[in-house]
């Protein structure tokens, strides 16, 4: 070593400044407003056109009708790699991108969501202004 002072320098430095990196899982993480994670369908916005399907780059997402005006959509997040392109394309806004990141499981099958009819209470969306006359 011909310098051995600049690298104690370099470690007694870094023992003083705040670290680069969080505490996580232990201390949780708020992501930007603007974050793509999972996929949400709202089956009640869907008009079945499929652009959401023709864009998705890797075939993550299936449309099938299941009754007059009312469809169900099949989401591989497994497959998904979190474009967000489907959102952008949906005229409807129908899909929307959430905050939820945590998604590692050991079961390839826990990460296939099936939206059908109506969604619960708690997962209704707000309404649009835009959608007001």
């Amino acid at each position: 070593m011909k310098h051995p002072g600049r690298m104690v320098r370099q470690v007694l430095s870094s023992m003083l400044r705040k670290p680069a990196t969080v505490r996580y899982p232990f201390v949780k993480v708020t992501m930007p407003k603007r974050f793509r994670g999972r996929l949400r369908f709202y089956a009640e916005r869907c008009i079945g056109c499929r652009l959401c399907m023709r864009d998705c780059p890797t075939d993550a997402i299936q449309i099938r009708k299941i009754a007059d005006k009312q469809f169900e959509a099949d989401i591989d997040m497994a497959k998904c790699i979190y474009c967000a392109q489907c959102v952008d394309s949906c005229p409807k806004k129908a899909l929307e991108s959430t905050l939820d990141f945590e998604l590692a499981q050991l079961d390839r099958d826990k990460l296939r969501q099936t939206f059908r009819g109506q969604p619960p209470a708690s997962q209704k969306p707000p309404e649009d202004p835009q959608d007001k006359p």
